[in-house]
């Protein structure tokens, strides 16, 4: 790797830089005595190499004889005052906080603890423990990102108002399927086969988004347990993938086996999104938490401390990483560039993002630097940043607030289209109003009141209802209440507002009748999600009807529970849900890049909502908690004349009713009659058929007609 240009008595990139048989080896450790490089040969055997030099707070020097495949770490000398946040113990063998792969996992004992701790892991935080960690966790490894061929890779760049986000665990989508080899399910290589790479062009995704892939580790309480952190938000390693999920079992395997698997998606016309966690790390637990990477090498700057030395958390697992630190800043920044220049991801999705961007006052910072970082860096700034909007601290829901290139999990929309289609369905069921449809229609044109500032535009707004936080679809449609026994908390665990309805009977049922009104539910939330303005996001497995028999929060189950079960797929939910998108595709009206106008302006798409009778919707019906139907005809004409193309009409009624509706169909002033392109009634797609005057559409479903030219 060419090394740039810099001053001899300037510090080197962090990490470990190799040139010319020796390394530039740099760490961040501002409060430090004195740092050393602590290298492994193939028996094992630790040599210890003092750095030398120390600038800005960075320990540095160069080493002779390191190279692609050493194995290494840090011991730090310095202070320990936890009262000052200072928690310096050079007998803990420290991961390197830019190593490039990670070997090894952490074997849980009170020797990975700076502090005494208990049988239980507990301890007051503040008597140091002597005992030497490095038989307990993994090592860094130096790496070779140069060799891998690339080729002709380049990333596909799908537009956002064509972008259909499906996320996915490595392991979960992999693991069962029946075409894929034995010995590669569930690993990186397995995300490149023909297999899974044919099902997900096939549905009509553009956008793979992984739940974290960073290297991680499992919390003690699981292990004892014999569970595992399965979701993975529990980050070791910000530059390295995690190494369990590879086929590889050597470092540079593991590596060159991720890059494969993403040019094998990048080839087939895919995006790679990363879920990254930023927020905290798996050193988690506050003050009593292990000391694995940053505790030991600079507790004080890498993590957001109080006035006592003890950490605040407004992500909920103990600690929050310290981003108005310019040095921890620029930390996630680079991690954010390795992954895009190394390993060419096309994107990233940011947990509990609020966190990241909280300044000097703890309130949230749209202005924040690391904001600005984000926005202005060259290469960053052009790839697919979204965020989760909210963390757990103080005034942590920010949907809608964050600033431009972001786009948003939008958790009204998911709120909102859940309750009008379970809870409100089930209280019109016994004649009890709900909601009414103002929220369900400001949503579906793409939530306006969040994302209009800013000039951000419908595409800020992910969609979803359902994420792998939560209850699956199927699961929206069967359980009223979270089954999370499993996790051994004793249900306690999980959230409790899941807006879902049960039908009729908790679980699974034999009940004809009941499964056709659980699959005609979930057609509706998935139609809904698909067909709004926005980017819609799918959660795997839900287009084959997956089930985690009500665990709302299965990130501890790495089992059958959390994997798709191929074998039981319900194939007339993925002929839906390819049907509906092939429509999206089709009538780029359903995906605007800007808000529609009620007024045919130039440019705009037109969006006009009736009533059944074919009225423009009044206001005493907007306010109405006891209306259950929309209509909503959106048109390309300003567009398409503009353009020297044919208007694209398409009307798509949401019927909340409990009994069948007669919509009259309004004047679309096209030239081709009106096509009933889908239905929720319908089990699976079904061939377009002619309507013209009226319809009568179903209970409790939605149907999408067009004006299209081709079914003419």
């Amino acid at each position: 790797m060419p090394v740039p240009h810099r001053r001899p008595d300037v510090p080197p990139p962090l990490g470990v830089t190799v040139h010319n048989g020796a390394a530039d080896v740099s760490v961040l450790a501002a409060n430090a005595e004195a740092v050393e490089l602590c290298l492994f040969d193939g028996d094992g055997a630790e040599r210890r190499v003092p750095l030398s030099r120390n600038a800005y707070g960075i320990w540095w020097d160069v080493v002779e004889g390191v190279g692609p495949g050493q194995r290494y770490g840090f011991r730090v000398h310095g202070p320990w005052t936890p009262e000052d946040g200072h928690r310096h113990n050079p007998a803990k063998l420290l991961q390197d906080p830019y190593a490039g792969a990670i070997e090894g996992v952490v074997t849980w004992g009170p020797e990975v603890f700076g502090h005494v701790v208990d049988e239980r892991w507990n301890g007051d935080g503040g008597r140091r423990d002597d005992r030497d960690s490095a038989a307990y966790v993994p090592r860094s490894v130096v790496v070779d990102h140069d060799s891998f061929d690339w080729g002709d890779d380049r990333s596909p760049t799908t537009p956002w108002t064509e972008s259909v986000i499906y996320e996915a665990h490595v392991r979960g989508l992999t693991q069962q399927h029946p075409e894929v080899p034995e010995d590669i399910r569930g690993t990186y290589a397995a995300l490149g086969h023909p297999v899974i790479l044919d099902h997900l062009t096939s549905l009509g995704v553009t956008t793979l988004e992984l739940l974290p892939i960073h290297a991680f580790t499992h919390e003690p309480h699981l292990v004892e347990g014999g569970l595992t952190n399965y979701w993975g938000y529990n980050t070791l390693g910000f530059f390295a993938p995690h190494p369990e999920y590879a086929v590889a079992q050597d470092p540079q395997g593991v590596v060159d086996e991720l890059k494969g698997a993403i040019k094998a998606l990048h080839s087939a016309g895919i995006e790679v999104v990363l879920d990254v966690v930023y927020n905290h790390t798996c050193e988690q637990g506050g003050d009593s938490g292990a000391t694995l990477s940053w505790r030991g090498l600079d507790n004080a700057t890498y993590y957001r401390l109080d006035e006592r030395g003890r950490d605040i958390d407004v992500t909920g697992c103990g600690n929050t990483v310290d981003l108005r630190q310019p040095q921890v800043a620029k930390m996630v920044l680079d991690s954010l560039r390795h992954w895009v220049t190394e390993y060419h991801v096309d994107g990233f999705r940011f947990d509990l993002a609020p966190a990241l961007a909280r300044g000097r006052d703890d309130a949230y910072d749209p202005d924040h630097p690391f904001h600005v970082a984000l926005r202005t860096d060259p290469v960053l700034s052009r790839v697919m940043l979204i965020a989760e909007p909210w963390d757990v601290g103080v005034h942590g829901w920010r949907t809608g607030q964050f600033p431009p290139p972001f786009a948003e999990w939008n958790d009204r929309f998911r709120d909102t289209v859940r309750t009008f289609w379970l809870p409100d369905t089930a209280r019109a069921q016994h004649g009890q109003q709900g909601h009414g449809v103002r929220e369900l229609a400001t949503r579906f044109a793409g939530s306006a009141d969040l994302y209009r500032a800013h000039s951000r535009g419908p595409i800020a707004s992910v969609n979803f209802v359902t994420a792998h936080d939560g209850f699956t679809l199927a699961d929206t449609t069967a359980y009223e209440q979270k089954h999370n026994e499993a996790n051994l908390e004793n249900n306690r665990d999980g959230h409790g507002d899941n807006r879902s309805w049960n039908h009729g009977v908790e679980g699974p049922t034999d009940d004809p009748e009941i499964l056709e009104s659980r699959r005609r539910s979930a057609r509706n939330l998935m139609a809904t999600t698909l067909l709004a303005a926005g980017v819609p996001m799918i959660t795997a497995g839900d287009e084959i009807g997956r089930t985690q028999g009500g665990n709302n929060n299965a990130y501890c189950q790495d089992n059958e529970i959390s994997w798709l079960d191929w074998e039981s797929a319900d194939r007339d939910m993925t002929a839906t849900v390819t049907r509906l998108l092939e429509v999206r595709r089709r009538h780029r009206v359903l995906s605007p890049p800007d808000f529609q106008t009620f007024d045919a302006v130039p440019g705009r798409v037109r969006l006009r909502w009736f009533d059944p009778a074919g009225e423009i919707l009044s206001e005493r019906q907007w306010t109405d908690p006891g209306q259950r139907t929309l209509v909503a005809l959106l048109d390309d004409r300003a567009v398409s004349e503009a353009e020297g193309a044919e208007a694209d009409f398409v009307l798509v009624v949401l019927n909340g009713a409990v009994e069948p509706v007669t919509v009259q169909l309004p004047d679309s002033d096209a030239s081709h009659p009106w096509r009933l392109e889908w239905s929720s009634a319908w089990e699976g797609p079904q061939e377009p058929e002619s309507v013209s005057g009226s319809i009568e559409v179903s209970a409790t479903s939605v149907v999408v007609l067009s004006t299209s030219p081709q079914f003419s």
